[in-house]
């Protein structure tokens, strides 16, 4: 094999550049669309305090619909619909209930703070996977309470965004199961515990007295 062939197999191939179709929209604007998207969404909030939704769609045609056209019964629901669908997203991906408590306690925090959104670290990395664990073995070591915790957590990850610093909560979080600090044996206690909850029916050491071990 020749060196240039050497070569060729170790590039990478380049990522595909996104497909971005610009469309005039009957109102006069001008409307990006990328990839397969057909729809795009904005919500628009007047200088008045009214509040619209305009819908753009991929053949030039525009809606939109304002608060101010519902009756207001229609409104509350509106309301309720839309806290339900940010706070629910929220728990996206996280496959534990103890853990998308804590997320959806983050996003209330969050949003009563008068924050609609928050820096999200790149990937997987802002994920609440295994933040109950750590907050109960933190509680345990500490004596402090689980809102404390919490606050203790959000703070390091808010001074490392305001720094300019990559803290995902993943590393937050793995940084306490290190072998050799106090917490770890803690979080591995409690998450055998959890294990041994939700192990159903079937017990291991049943199956291996079974087995003779």
């Amino acid at each position: 094999m020749s060196d240039a062939q050497q070569a060729g197999e170790n590039v990478a191939p380049a990522k595909k550049a996104r497909e971005v179709t610009t469309v005039a929209m009957t109102d006069g604007r001008s409307v990006e669309f990328v990839g397969k998207k057909r729809m795009d969404k904005e919500v628009i909030i007047a200088a008045d305090g009214s509040v619209s939704v305009r819908f753009d769609f991929k053949n030039g045609q525009t809606r939109s619909i304002s608060a101010g056209d519902l009756e207001q019964s229609i409104q509350l629901q509106a309301i309720g619909h839309g806290l339900s669908q940010k706070v629910g997203d929220e728990t996206a991906g996280e496959e534990d209930v103890d853990d998308m408590v804590v997320a959806v306690d983050s996003i209330i925090e969050r949003l009563t703070g008068g924050a609609w959104t928050a820096p999200r670290a790149a990937g997987s990395g802002d994920s609440f996977s295994g933040a109950s664990v750590v907050i109960k073995a933190l509680v345990e070591v500490t004596g402090k309470t689980a809102e404390e915790i919490k606050a203790f957590l959000q703070s390091k990850l808010d001074k490392a965004a305001a720094a300019g610093e990559k803290l995902t909560r993943a590393a937050l979080y793995a940084s306490f199961r290190v072998p050799g600090t106090k917490t770890a044996p803690i979080i591995e206690r409690l998450e055998a515990e959890k294990r041994a909850k939700n192990g159903g029916a079937v017990s291991a050491s049943d199956l291996l007295g079974e087995l003779g071990v």
